[in-house]
């Protein structure tokens, strides 16, 4: 039997249709900006005067798009946690506890499994903050603050498939988060917290000091010495650089791999050299207990690959290059 060579397909019907879906999606997110009203600011007064969690709602598509903003909310400084709206009413309504807000997702607002809730929610004096598409809906109307997620028209072609409806919840729930987030001067140490775990981990927890070579790794030599001196530590150190101190112990400047290429075009004798007069004074440095995400930053922003760390004294106590973050899993 010949077996019959599959006809490659014509990709551009595909393509097209995906960048409709796209500018669809893009417009209903762009949409969101303008309708931005006080109930925002409400819903925002309203989770950071909480007591307990927000637990956040919704049934279906917009149940997953909950849980994900529940997941966001938790990881940036706000205790959330996402609720089944069907279960909530078999039992798990004792998850909610006076002290919470809760956000209920609804595209139409009429959901009846959210919609039930209700009752029970306005006799607990839970506070309800609701994301539809209609103001006008059950959920709107009882809700303490409304956040309007509408869109024209689904991505769908038969407009019936949450498509961009959900994309703009989503991406109002991140804006919901971040706005939160800065309100409430979240930091980086704060989010490592909720990351331990993976390369996000290491970005956030580990430090400087975790990774930087001390004791008899630090490439170091003192002011007057002869630059062939400064030049065998940078090589039997293998960093790139060493460190210059003065008399004190304390950083005067360091001499690197770019400082010998520039001394080469500028001087023709090396011979007579001392290292203090073609050195970067006084040179970046980093602090042991910077964190290794905030040294990166540093050596990109400045196209260097190592760093002198100084205690608070201002003394070379340990060396950090950009092997060492790559080895990691920093960058």
């Amino acid at each position: 039997m010949t077996q019959q060579t599959p006809q490659p397909i014509d990709p551009s019907p595909l393509r097209d249709s995906a960048r409709h879906t796209l500018r669809l999606e893009q417009q209903a997110i762009g949409a969101l900006i303008e309708r931005l009203d006080a109930d925002f600011d409400r819903a925002c007064e309203l989770i950071l005067a909480c007591r307990g969690r927000v637990i956040v709602t919704g049934m279906g598509k917009s149940g997953h798009i909950a849980g994900k903003i529940a997941a966001t909310l938790a990881s940036t400084g706000t205790p959330a946690f996402f609720v089944h709206p069907g279960e909530a009413s078999h039992g798990d309504l004792g998850m909610i506890t006076p002290g919470d807000v809760v956000l209920a997702l609804s595209n139409s607002g009429e959901t009846a499994e959210v919609t039930a809730l209700l009752p029970l929610l306005k006799r607990m004096g839970v506070p309800l903050i609701s994301m539809t598409g209609r103001p006008a809906s059950t959920l709107g109307r009882h809700a303490e603050a409304h956040l309007d997620a509408g869109v024209e028209r689904e991505a769908c072609p038969l407009d019936l498939a949450p498509t961009a409806s959900t994309t703009a919840a989503l991406a109002l729930g991140d804006a919901l988060a971040v706005a939160l987030l800065e309100s409430r001067g979240f930091t980086a140490e704060e989010f490592a917290l909720s990351h331990p775990g993976g390369s996000l981990g290491k970005r956030l927890l580990l430090r400087v000091g975790d990774l930087m070579h001390g004791g008899t790794r630090l490439p170091r030599v003192p002011l007057g010495s002869p630059l062939r001196d400064a030049l065998l530590e940078i090589t039997r150190q293998g960093l790139g650089f060493t460190c210059v101190v003065d008399d004190q112990g304390r950083l005067a400047g360091v001499y690197t791999d770019g400082d010998l290429r520039r001394t080469l075009d500028q001087h023709s004798d090396l011979a007579g050299l001392v290292v203090d007069a073609v050195m970067t004074r006084p040179g970046k440095r980093a602090a042991p207990e910077m964190l290794a995400a905030e040294a990166v930053k540093l050596m990109e922003d400045h196209r260097i690959s190592a760093l002198a760390v100084v205690d608070d004294d201002g003394r070379p106590v340990g060396a950090l290059h950009m092997h060492d973050l790559l080895a990691s899993g920093v960058i």
